[in-house]
């Protein structure tokens, strides 16, 4: 029977690399579920928060920035996100207020016409706009390219309008059931998010050689015979070239031990128990352009 005074539904955050998507679902949520860096395409995998009140149940999905793919994971992770937003009951289209409409977005917009759910326009970071006029522009140039249910400036890294873009939301959604228990915020399990914590903290303290090459596997996860309360987690960083595993590293080791402490602290702070982390570092040449892979580290290929 569906609760006439509660709604749910799923929300599809969609949009190009680096527009605040992961900011947005974290901000929303109060609390890092999604790892957010500068660097393109960070996040990888579809990720679902999941928002719950006495009133409402909103399952967002956070998918990969949609860009030109140069390798096969760039397609999986391409794929990842077109396919991520079937089924959804709002869609959220997230741009850089900063920027026009670029041949990525219309390729986008066209493909979600075939939706027949309500789009809205996020423009994010209008913190940052210093042009209101050109800001004006955009929004219209956008509007004419598609049919959106409405559109908001927001700022998700300082909440600016977050909370009415939540209105929004609300106002789209049925009334329906609760999807997840009310105490579960995140579909992924823990192994998942330990992977990310670790690869954020590689691509936050790495050069751009680095970062789109890297991986991240859990090897064993688990709780310590010897010591009580405490997780042993041995994860191995794979790289594609020796000169990439030598910049992990780092001089006498320094560099991986830094992205080590680091990590562990998130881990621990996520998982509310102490963490004995150990990294290891692989080289396998061009692993980004090899199936079989990409399936082992966790990547859904398409069928």
């Amino acid at each position: 029977m569906i609760n006439k005074n509660f709604k749910s539904g799923f929300v599809g955050i969609i949009g190009r690399p680096n527009v605040g998507k992961s900011t947005f679902l974290n901000k929303v949520m109060s609390q890092k579920l999604a790892i957010v860096t500068a660097k393109a395409q960070t996040t990888r995998n579809k990720i679902q928060g999941i928002y719950t009140t006495d009133n409402e149940q909103i399952i967002f999905v956070d998918t990969p920035g949609i860009h030109k793919a140069n390798h096969e994971l760039g397609k999986v992770m391409n794929q990842t996100a077109y396919d991520s937003i079937d089924g959804m009951d709002v869609i959220l289209y997230f741009v850089d207020a900063r920027y026009p409409i670029s041949d990525t977005d219309a390729e986008v917009l066209n493909s979600l016409k075939k939706q027949k759910v309500p789009v809205i326009l996020v423009l994010n970071k209008v913190d940052l706009v210093q042009d209101e006029e050109k800001l004006k522009e955009n929004i219209d140039t956008f509007k004419n390219c598609f049919a959106f249910a409405g559109g908001i400036t927001i700022s998700a890294e300082y909440g600016y309008s977050v909370d009415k873009l939540l209105e929004m939301i609300i106002e789209r959604l049925e009334y329906g059931p609760m999807y997840y228990p009310e105490d579960q915020i995140l579909d992924q399990p823990e192994r998942f998010v330990v992977a990310e914590i670790i690869r954020e903290k590689i691509l936050l303290k790495t050069n751009e050689e680095v970062p789109h090459s890297v991986a991240v596997v859990i090897e064993s996860f688990k709780e310590s015979r010897k010591n009580a309360g405490l997780i042993e987690i041995n994860a191995v960083i794979v790289v594609e070239r020796p000169s990439q595993k030598k910049i992990i590293i780092g001089s006498g080791g320094s560099k991986i031990k830094d992205i080590g402490k680091a990590a562990r602290l998130d881990i621990a702070k996520f998982l509310g128990n102490k963490v004995y982390l150990e990294l290891f570092v692989k080289v396998i040449p061009n692993w980004r352009n090899q199936k079989s892979y990409l399936k082992e580290f966790g990547y859904k290929l398409e069928k």
